[in-house]
């Protein structure tokens, strides 16, 4: 049963992180399905681990581990990826808002592999909602 629950949350992860994406590739943006989903899986993917090592080592006397270590480096991790997806041009700066989707999304990730699937679910659909709709408010501002 534990293996079936640990693959339907990979597959969520992969499938709101691939929500959020559907979004980024309507727009036309360079980071979009397959960015996102990898993302939140990966993120997803990691925090697991992170308690799979705790339980192997957490009745050791001599090691000390603690999973928020991980969590931790995944949001670093995620905005060293996000960094990379920001570059000026002569309209100004650009990839700010992917770069926090890919930060948002990696934390729907670490949220799933937590068992909070309301509470990825809930951001999931905030995050498009805010790329949908402030978007569209943003754009309507610029002109």
């Amino acid at each position: 049963m534990l293996n079936l629950i640990t693959i339907l949350e990979l597959v969520l992860a992969t499938l709101l992180g691939s929500l959020i994406g559907l979004e980024r590739e309507v727009k036309g943006k360079y980071a979009g399905f397959q960015t996102y989903a990898l993302v939140c899986l990966g993120s997803c993917l990691f925090t697991m681990i992170s308690y799979v090592v705790y339980e192997v080592f957490k009745d050791n006397l001599q090691m000390s581990f603690d999973p928020g270590r991980i969590i931790q480096s995944i949001a670093v991790g995620v905005g060293f990826l996000g960094a990379g997806a920001i570059y000026k041009s002569k309209e100004g700066v650009k990839g700010l808002t992917t770069a926090a989707g890919l930060w948002v999304a990696s934390a729907i990730g670490i949220t799933v592999a937590l068992h909070e699937y309301f509470i990825a679910l809930t951001v999931t659909f905030l995050v498009i909602l805010i790329f949908v709709l402030l978007g569209y408010f943003e754009n309507n501002i610029k002109k």
